[in-house]
């Protein structure tokens, strides 16, 4: 049986040029992920925009008439691009366009890809392409991709509008996000109760009491550094390390016998390690939320294979934990039972409304991934709590 080729994305000569090649990106294919600079973040995390259609519009310039005229497009059909059904990202290769181009929220933003990152991904320039190059030759394209961020549609850059009003009428007739293919999606997770017994969910958050708690933030990597950062806009919580060794060892034995034992079935994978052991509380009195993330997208957390969420207790409104690439369902788990997932899923904890969820929250990996771990502590900045 002939192994599956692990070479990079398929490429193609292009018409545009016949010395050069292109990505090639055709529905099917996953939508390639990047960080880049938008018109609201210095470091916009494409994947995080998962849960709705995303519609990428490489235009290469406002300076260009069927550009311009797209965009008009785009700004007529505004309602559609409500950050809910749809969102839209216009990609400029143009260092004039930052001076015009402004994001219009919710739905709509812009990506200045001088250095050609995502228009290289996406083959709207040349794979050899360098920064600052002159004259290169541009395929402008649209590309749509689903909410699991996967390419539902390619449409050329043609005609006075750039093809713009063929896109709006596309996007219009996909069904609601949450039944995007058909039918709605079970987000790919293990829901085990009875792991934690009510007398260990007490001693945990007596635990938390006793200390009360600090502000945590979460990880990033910066210039080459995985950094602790805090953004009340993007996580607000307050978190306890359990460092009594009984209560560690007892929290081990149950992770071990409970949920170890599934991931196995389900996922064959081994686990031998785990990572924290972490008593998190989001209050209402704070509107505390996780908004979409992913735990393992830094140097110092891409050893990171499954999150565990373990409810403590249940006196609260708000904190559900959802998995918006797979629709809008959210989960409550009772206390003491665990929801087990890749740490490469999208996933949030909406806003509290009402009391304190408490929640013990650590990470799984195995010996592959420890040396991985080992490897990149000398890019981690701060102690890894995120």
């Amino acid at each position: 049986m002939r192994a599956i080729s692990q070479s990079g994305p398929a490429t193609k000569p292009a018409s545009v040029d016949k010395g050069r090649s292109y990505v090639i990106v055709e529905a099917g294919d996953p939508a390639p992920t990047f960080f880049q600079r938008s018109t609201s973040n210095p470091r916009y995390a494409f994947h995080s925009a998962a849960g709705r259609y995303l519609v990428l519009c490489f235009f290469a310039s406002t300076r260009d008439a069927a550009a311009k005229q797209a965009l008009k497009v785009v700004e007529k059909n505004k309602g559609m691009f409500d950050d809910m059904h749809a969102s839209f990202f216009g990609v400029s290769l143009d260092s004039a366009d930052e001076k015009i181009l402004r994001e219009a929220l919710p739905g709509r933003r812009y990506f200045f890809d001088f250095d050609g990152t995502i228009s290289r991904l996406y083959g709207s320039v040349p794979v050899d392409s360098a920064r600052g190059e002159a004259n290169v030759p541009v395929v402008r394209k649209w590309v749509v991709a689903d909410p699991t961020l996967r390419v539902v549609a390619t449409f050329p850059f043609v005609g006075e509008d750039g093809g713009a009003a063929k896109v709006m009428a596309f996007v219009k007739k996909l069904p609601a996000p949450a039944r995007f293919a058909g039918i709605a999606l079970q987000a790919p997770i293990l829901y085990l109760p009875n792991v934690f017994e009510p007398e260990l969910c007490a001693r945990l958050i007596a635990a938390y009491e006793t200390s009360g708690g600090q502000e945590s933030g979460f990880m990033r990597d910066v210039d080459g550094k995985t950094v602790l950062v805090n953004d009340y806009s993007h996580k607000r919580r307050r978190d306890h390390m359990i460092e009594d060794q009984p209560t560690m060892d007892l929290i081990q034995s149950r992770i071990r016998r409970r949920i170890v034992p599934e991931i196995r079935k389900i996922h064959q994978f081994e686990v031998t390690r785990m990572e924290r052991y972490l008593v998190a509380c989001y209050r209402a009195e704070d509107a505390a939320h996780f908004q979409p993330h992913r735990d393992n997208t830094t140097k110092g957390t891409a050893h990171r294979r499954f999150a565990v969420s373990i409810n403590l207790n249940a006196d609260f409104e708000g904190g559900e934990i959802g998995f918006p690439e797979y629709g809008p369902q959210t989960f409550k788990p009772p206390p003491g039972a665990a929801v087990v997932f890749s740490c490469s899923l999208l996933h949030t904890v909406t806003t509290m409304k009402r009391g304190k969820r408490y929640a013990f929250l650590p990470f799984l990996y195995d010996d592959a991934a420890a040396k991985i771990r080992e490897e990149n502590l000398k890019f981690l900045d701060v102690p890894e709590k995120s």
